[in-house]
């Protein structure tokens, strides 16, 4: 029979969060057996707690975002991520600001914490969703679709594409959780130069730049205006003579797909437990991601109703 685990000690990360700006301080405390994960925000008074389950999400745009009452925090996917990849059950997250903090746009730093100050394991009876039949979620209106099918232990395959001579079609495999910390924990988040200047319009990536994203220059643009969007997001303006990665390279040839892998995980953490099935991702994003979160967590409701 396995345990449910939470962390041995509480450790904290800090940093500015990529659609706010802010500086953030979030940390990572071990709960009680049966807690889930549970976010509170220490900024505001009364210190509100909200579940982090999928039918709390309430946006999806360039980051998963779980709302109760008034109260919102976003980007909360790349620690989800590392705590389900650990098999962690149970923590309870402060964070003094409306999102986590970017970090380097990876789950790197969770992953190394966490490595350094270990696990415990509970009394209590870990409590998997086993998939027992194929469950499938398209998002209408288009290709991006999450097929799981039965299988006795949790793995991934995704394919991604971009309408975009650097990053077409790429493909990625997980076929064994213990693998997550090398080879999809460092794996960063993405930006093409032409959806900088819309993202800002849309009051998001304030807290964007070259150490935190990697940034795609697929479609040519003057200097002048690469200056501009530079300025924009109070960045240097970087030198740039081809189509390619501007701001370093790659870790692994298919690092954008790596990283869809990485918000997968992160999104179906909400399903408030840890699942048995094989999850085929086509085109993910954070909308299918968390749609087909919420429909395992209605699936788990009826169970517990019958």
């Amino acid at each position: 029979m396995e345990k449910q685990r939470t962390l041995k000690h509480a450790f904290t990360v800090k940093g500015k969060g990529l659609h706010t700006g802010l500086n953030i301080e979030l940390t990572l405390k071990p709960a009680a057996e049966n807690t889930g994960y549970v976010l509170k925000r220490v900024d505001i008074e009364n210190q509100p707690e909200i579940p982090a389950l999928a039918e709390y999400v309430s946006q999806t745009t360039r980051g998963t975002v779980i709302k109760k009452d008034e109260i919102q925090i976003s980007t909360i996917e790349h620690a989800m991520a590392a705590l389900y990849a650990f098999g962690i059950d149970n923590c309870l997250m402060e964070v003094n600001a409306p999102e986590f903090p970017i970090l380097d746009g990876s789950a790197r730093q969770y992953v190394e914490a966490i490595e350094k100050i270990g696990i415990e394991e509970q009394d209590a009876e870990k409590k998997y969703f086993i998939v027992d039949k194929k469950i499938e979620y398209n998002l209408p209106n288009s290709e991006s679709s999450i097929t799981i099918l039965p299988d006795d232990k949790f793995s991934l395959i995704v394919l991604v594409g971009f309408d975009s001579p650097v990053l077409n079609n790429q493909f990625a495999v997980l076929n064994d959780m213990k693998d997550f910390a090398k080879e999809i924990a460092p794996c960063r988040t993405f930006v093409f130069v032409r959806e900088i200047e819309p993202l800002l319009k849309m009051n998001l990536i304030k807290g964007g730049d070259l150490n935190n994203a990697l940034v795609i220059y697929d479609k040519e643009i003057s200097h002048e205006e690469l200056k501009r969007l530079a300025d924009m997001i109070n960045q240097p303006c970087p030198s740039v003579d081809k189509f390619g990665y501007i701001n370093t390279q790659l870790l692994f040839n298919n690092e954008p797909a790596r990283h869809k892998m990485l918000d997968i995980i992160g999104d179906l953490a909400l399903v408030g437990h840890p699942i048995k099935g094989k999850v085929i991702a086509m085109y993910p994003g954070h909308s299918t991601n968390t749609a087909m979160a919420k429909e395992i967590r209605k699936d788990i409701k009826n169970q517990l109703n019958k």
